[in-house]
């Protein structure tokens, strides 16, 4: 039975009890109406002619009093109700024709009247049968309405009670069974019985929460599939990885990462990092935020090895769900790297003498007390000094990269005012800038204080600049130095007007032997680099601002 069907059996039960109700006290009530308008159209009719007729015998024998008599005895005779009225009636008429004639004395009168107080009587006696009937068929009424009321009272209680939750209960079944599949129990299924609207909904509802159970069971295989071979693909990597939540909880750790922290996984796994770091420094200094990449010496492997850290930041919707630390082994290659820059140190140590030697000679071959030489002599010498001064500065460069790569360099740091660090870059570059009428302009704000820096290898730095601006720039150009402040920090600028480089290069300016494609410096690539470690070493930044046209500036920034 449908829904819609059951609404309108409910309602069409309700108004046939109001209907019932209706027409039983209307039948009741009608019935005893018709009781009443009997006893008001006989029995007091009746009395009331009697009364007439004993007040015309009171006012006398006349005319008058016979046509009163006469008219109330007529209507009498046409109001006969009762059993017994009919004869004394007639007898009346039969004594009142008498007493018409004239022939009749005090007893005609009072036979007259006592047939009078017979009607009397009888219509008297009626109206008391007839109340004693009304009061019972009232009591009986009231018994019946009251039995029947109350039996109609049960019905729509009951109705009441149980037909909402006719609709109510399978709506909150339903509800209830929605709340389950949206806590992700599959499981859950509606039972309803009935053929209605609310029984296709659950067989509905329960084909949907077979589906999703399916399908719930077939993702759930294919997760656990996919997570243990993405477990031995990192337990398989050579590489440290230790994976975080957003809560900093540890979620995963290879092998590798295990043996480096010398913990256990039920050590380490669904513990809250930073309390795992309280009792293992390596892992305590792998949570600490760095800026740029950090070396790491770690013992593994029975002797001391070389790691860096990698930070990966898990990003969805804009939110950080977690974090990826990758340790990467690179012992190998540092032990390359170091042999390279022993081998590079002692190759250029070793180049210096020779080219000193050649050196001398050339200036030996320049002196003309050691003998004339001719013109193209002269030039094959003047290509051999430009040669050989410049093998000695590439030379020079391959010996300060490995003192910066084996972390030999020295420093010695002490106060020193930025007029100076300028001056000194500037006289050691005016030279190479009057080969090329180039202008060196010096822009240096006012009370600029003293900063904590290695004078000579910073003056170096900030020659490397000139060096490269002088080279770029075109002739009778200018370049200029700036040295201003910036709260606590002295920024050095040389800014040319040059070609200007490409951003997409910029990252790369600093790395060794890179050079801009399709420049001819001639230089050697490692300038930058070395300015760089130098600038670095020292607690400074540098970096590079340039429009392809429009020229460059280099500068770096130390603390004052």
């Amino acid at each position: 039975m449908k829904i819609k069907t059951k609404i309108r059996l409910g309602l069409i039960f309700l108004l046939s009890i109001i209907i019932t109700l209706a027409a039983t006290g209307s039948l009741y009530v009608n019935r005893l109406a018709d009781i009443s308008s009997d006893i008001s159209k006989a029995n007091y009719q009746s009395l009331e002619y009697a009364k007439n007729m004993i007040q015309a015998l009171d006012e006398g024998d006349n005319d008058v009093s016979v046509k009163k008599f006469e008219d109330n005895l007529k209507a009498q005779e046409n109001n006969i109700t009762e059993v017994g009225e009919k004869n004394a009636t007639k007898e009346m008429r039969d004594i009142f024709e008498l007493y018409k004639s004239g022939k009749h004395d005090d007893k005609t009168q009072s036979l007259l009247r006592l047939k009078i107080l017979t009607v009397q009587d009888l219509n008297m006696q009626a109206i008391v049968k007839k109340n004693q009937s009304v009061t019972q068929t009232t009591k009986r009424v009231f018994a019946y309405i009251t039995i029947l009321g109350t039996l109609c009272f049960l019905l729509s209680f009951t109705f009441v009670i149980n037909f909402p939750g006719m609709i109510a209960n399978p709506i909150a079944e339903l509800t209830a069974g929605i709340k389950e599949i949206a806590n992700r129990n599959y499981q859950s299924r509606l039972n309803f019985k009935a053929n209605d609207e609310f029984g296709e909904v659950a067989g509905a509802f329960n084909e949907m929460a077979s589906k999703l159970d399916d399908y719930e069971n077939s993702n759930l295989s294919r997760l656990m599939f996919e997570k243990k071979r993405i477990e031995a693909i990192i337990n398989n990597m050579k590489d440290a990885i230790i994976g975080l939540d957003e809560k900093n909880n540890v979620l995963f750790a290879n092998s590798v990462a295990l043996q480096l922290l010398g913990l256990n996984e039920k050590d380490l796994l669904s513990k809250y990092a930073p309390d795992v770091a309280l009792n293992n420094d390596l892992f305590r200094n792998l949570l600490v935020k760095e800026e740029r990449e950090k070396l790491l010496k770690i013992y593994a492997d029975n002797k001391e090895s070389y790691f860096t850290k990698e930070v990966l930041e898990i990003i969805t919707g804009g939110q950080k769900i977690g974090e990826v630390m990758v340790l990467r082994n690179i012992t190998r290659f540092q032990e390359l790297d170091l042999a390279k820059t022993n081998f590079i140190a002692t190759i250029s140590h070793e180049l210096k003498t020779p080219i000193s030697s050649i050196k001398m000679s050339l200036k030996l071959l320049d002196d003309e007390r050691v003998g004339k030489v001719n013109e193209e002599q002269k030039k094959l010498i003047d290509n051999i000094k430009g040669d050989s001064q410049r093998l000695l500065k590439i030379t020079t460069e391959l010996l300060d990269m490995a003192q910066v790569e084996s972390g030999h360099i020295h420093l010695s740091i002490q106060p020193v005012a930025p007029a100076q660090i300028v001056e000194q870059a500037v006289g050691a570059a005016h030279s190479l800038a009057e080969q090329k009428g180039i202008t060196i302009e010096k822009q240096l704000a006012e009370g600029l204080p003293s900063i904590k820096v290695d004078a000579e290898k910073t003056s170096w730095v900030l020659l490397n600049f000139l060096t490269n601006a002088i080279r770029y720039s075109p002739e009778r150009s200018k370049i200029t130095i700036n040295v201003v402040q910036k709260e606590n920090s002295i920024i050095f600028s040389v800014k040319d007007m040059g070609p200007g480089i490409e951003e997409k290069y910029y990252a790369r300016l600093f790395e060794k032997f890179f050079q801009v494609p399709g420049s001819s410096s001639g230089g050697s690539g490692m300038g930058l680099a070395i300015s760089k470690e130098i600038i670095e070493k020292q607690g400074g930044k540098i970096s590079v601002e340039s429009e392809p046209g429009k020229g460059s500036a280099f500068s770096f920034e130390l603390a004052v």
